[in-house]
């Protein structure tokens, strides 16, 4: 639900943490603990945070978004799924979206494809889509995109068949090895 600061005041009192304490807490929290566990809860707690643009300004102060990109390269499949996760939650945003292509988040997110956890494939497409930009567009519909997506749209996992279905038609054509650009 996205809500409004004036919401988020009425909700908490004086003594209360505000929202970006709150984050700035759980960032702090995610640096100094070593338990697993732990750090995968907090990533999902930020990843759900990262629904609502009210929290972008909080994101960008606190490097957020530079920490749901560092996870794409963790070995534990949940740190990963929870990173991509975020960025597709909040890629969307312009300010974000600049700073993932700036900070090679489109190869980042590319090599998620190939994870073996359907939610962070599910996520990196859906990123995909809202990283593409005219500037972008040639990278994310290049030919080896384009035939993974093909693969997954043949999938017999209706999720990831229909959402590579969208990805084709909606953001790349293609006759033969040659891609027409669309809108």
């Amino acid at each position: 639900m996205f809500t409004s600061q004036a919401r988020i005041d009425r909700r908490t009192g004086p003594d209360d943490l505000g929202r970006f304490e709150y984050l700035q807490a759980l960032v702090t929290e995610f640096q100094d603990t070593d338990r697993q566990g732990a750090k995968e809860e907090i990533l999902a707690n930020l990843a759900n945070f990262a629904y609502d643009p009210i929290n972008y300004d909080h994101f960008r102060k606190l490097n957020v978004v530079d920490l749901f990109l560092d996870m794409l390269t963790e070995e534990n499949e949940n740190f990963v799924e929870f990173g991509i996760g975020g960025l597709s939650n909040c890629s969307l945003d312009k300010e974000i979206k600049q700073h993932i292509i700036q900070n090679d988040g489109i190869s980042l997110v590319i090599n998620c494809l190939s994870s073996s956890n359907e939610e962070t494939v599910l996520s990196a497409i859906t990123t995909l889509m809202f990283l593409t930009t005219p500037q972008t567009r040639e990278e994310i519909t290049s030919d080896a995109i384009v035939d993974c997506m093909e693969k997954f749209a043949a999938s017999s996992n209706s999720r990831l068949s229909n959402l590579a279905k969208i990805f084709l038609q909606d953001y790349c054509k293609r006759a033969g090895h040659s891609r027409e650009k669309t809108k």
